[in-house]
């Protein structure tokens, strides 16, 4: 599909009031801010049609950390699931989608990433994140305990043979026996470690930064509190992401932290090292109810998804994953007084550029044509994904 889009639009870091940001295939061919009173550009001007937008055109969002939506999972480890929360989460503006697993057995994660990988090829995912097995029992959050693991070399080459150069992003815990050996592996083979369910010291993140990691999963969530004389896991990350190390991603749904937390950590480090993830699971866009991730059962009840119970039998359980989309963390950041340049970076460029996708994240030349228009509040009203309108508009 070849048209030019035009209306108000976030480029560089600036809402111009009036921009033709014309189309060709599945990318950006030109992006052209109008000056005061232009007269409105006919076809012939731009050499094909032009559909005038109602609302701001923002980059479409970028989700690094997502395990389903919809009603379906990608822990369902099936391909036909896998592709409908994917799909749920394009139609809601997060046209580049990381699918995340969570915990599993060997066979079964082995099952998982062969089933994504092949989904990965067709373009429905744009890679994989590996949520576990290599996390901290004490810190486990929704991962059965049971199947923590600390690494072998045997085992990740597997996985990454499996993935076929699909696997973006792997979690786990350094303070695990050859945890630091695992960050190397991973880095060597050019997948992107991250720090998280862990209860490693303020010295081990350190060292596991030096060692190649560069990315904090689901910052404070899944890690001991910060303690002034005990800093830990989070002081350390987030002393890293100021450096310019880490990209800390934030679960800014109001349920995983507060609208308080969220604004602190923006103005301690920055929009350009903080993604705003989803950590969604099926419940997302679906509501309350019964659910399974990854094979333990989860109770969402207002909104908040947590585990029916905890291995040590206390009820309700961890919190298990989230029920929101990027584009809802977006609009909430916005209502919580944060401007919509800002708000937007951590959920289109920031998460693009830590994982080296140089086409996602921006309104720009030679970028993929995913585009979202977002209202006064920044909720979505249309998304464009591949150069194509999704659906008939969001409500």
């Amino acid at each position: 599909m070849n048209l030019t889009l035009r209306g108000p639009a976030l480029v560089d870091d600036s809402v111009l009031p009036d921009v033709l940001v014309h189309v060709e295939g599945e990318r950006i061919a030109a992006v052209t801010p109008l000056v005061a009173d232009a007269p409105p550009p006919s076809g012939a001007d731009v050499g094909q049609r032009v559909e005038r937008v109602t609302g701001t055109m923002v980059p479409a969002y970028v989700d690094i950390h997502c395990h389903g939506g919809g009603g379906s999972a990608f822990t369902d480890l099936r391909d036909d699931a896998a592709a409908a929360a994917a799909e749920h989460h394009h139609a809601h503006g997060s046209t580049t989608l990381l699918a995340s697993l969570v915990t599993m057995s060997p066979r079964d994660l082995e099952r998982g990433v062969a089933m994504l990988a092949e989904l990965a090829d067709d373009g429905v995912v744009d890679g994989i994140h590996l949520e576990g097995p290599w996390l901290a029992e004490a810190r486990c959050g929704a991962h059965d305990p049971t199947l923590l693991r600390d690494p072998t070399l045997a085992e990740v080459e597997r996985l990454i043979a499996l993935g076929r150069g699909h696997i973006r992003q792997v979690t786990l815990a350094p303070e695990r026996d050859h945890g630091l050996d695992l960050v190397r592996w991973l880095t060597s083979a050019g997948i992107h470690a991250a720090v998280g369910h862990t209860t490693a010291t303020f010295a081990q993140v350190e060292q596991a930064v030096a060692a190649g990691a560069d990315l904090a999963t689901h910052l404070f969530n899944g890690m001991d509190p910060w303690h002034h004389r005990k800093p830990g896991a989070v002081a350390a990350l987030m002393r890293s992401a100021a450096r310019g190390q880490v990209t800390v991603e934030l679960i800014a749904d109001g349920a995983h932290l507060s609208d308080d937390t969220v604004r602190t950590v923006l103005d301690l480090v920055d929009a350009d090292h903080v993604a705003f993830v989803s950590d969604a699971m099926a419940a997302a866009g679906v509501g309350d109810g019964a659910y399974v991730l990854g094979g333990l059962p989860v109770v969402v009840d207002r909104g908040i998804a947590r585990l029916a119970r905890d291995p040590d039998g206390t009820t309700p359980g961890s919190i298990a994953g989230g029920t929101s989309h990027v584009a809802d963390i977006v609009a909430r950041a916005v209502a919580a007084g944060t401007p919509l340049v800002y708000a937007v970076r951590p959920g289109t460029r920031t998460p693009a550029r830590a994982l080296g996708l140089a086409d996602r994240g921006s309104l720009a030349v030679g970028s993929r044509a995913d585009v979202v228009v977002v209202d006064e509040a920044a909720r979505p009203t249309r998304v464009m994904r591949r150069g194509r309108w999704l659906g008939a508009g969001l409500p």
